[in-house]
């Protein structure tokens, strides 16, 4: 038996719908559908690129078993999980507003 070649890409919007919860499909393909169609000026190319990433990089997250657990810990700012930035950031505290 040969190896055969990957053909899998990971922006594929097809792709990304197929893995995406079934209560996150409309909202991709909103977003999609958006920047798809601010895709037809050349200079707004990048938009519809950074959509497929963000939602590729979503779709993984959705598919960790333990997802909804770690966004509700997000979301309190659990400190048993998280380390706050001050901590883990040399110089955190002394950054402007502006760099956040």
């Amino acid at each position: 038996m040969t190896a055969q070649p990957i053909d899998h890409n990971p922006l594929d919007p097809e792709d990304i719908l197929r893995r995406l919860p079934r209560n996150e499909r409309d909202r991709f393909i909103r977003d999609y559908h958006s920047a798809l169609e601010a895709a037809h000026e050349l200079w707004r190319y990048r938009q519809l690129q950074q959509v497929l990433r963000l939602w590729h990089l979503r779709a993984v997250a959705y598919a960790q078993h333990d997802f909804k657990e770690r966004a509700e810990q997000a979301r309190v700012a659990s400190a048993e999980v998280f380390t706050a930035a001050e901590e883990a950031i040399p110089g955190w505290a002394r950054r402007g507003d502006g760099a956040r």
